[in-house]
């Protein structure tokens, strides 16, 4: 199963909620592709909420847009 290391590119505030440019976090991912688009991007945001508690569904920040995506393993 592949790591992915995903970041935020840039800051975002929508729905009271705040993204910092920098801020990252490790998945694990059992599908195949990008895991902030494959699935909803549940892995990713189970990830940010356990870190950060911030739900990004609400941010309408898991996109492409605002997350870099980097496979480290």
């Amino acid at each position: 199963m592949p790591l992915y290391l995903i970041t935020v590119k840039q800051n975002n505030i929508a729905n009271g909620i705040r993204l910092e440019k920098g801020m990252s976090v490790e998945v694990v991912v059992r599908s195949i592709g990008n895991p902030v688009t494959s699935n909803g991007g549940k892995e990713v945001h189970a990830a940010f909420m356990r870190k950060y508690g911030i739900d990004l569904k609400k941010n309408c920040g898991c996109s492409p847009v605002y997350l870099e995506t980097k496979k480290i393993g």
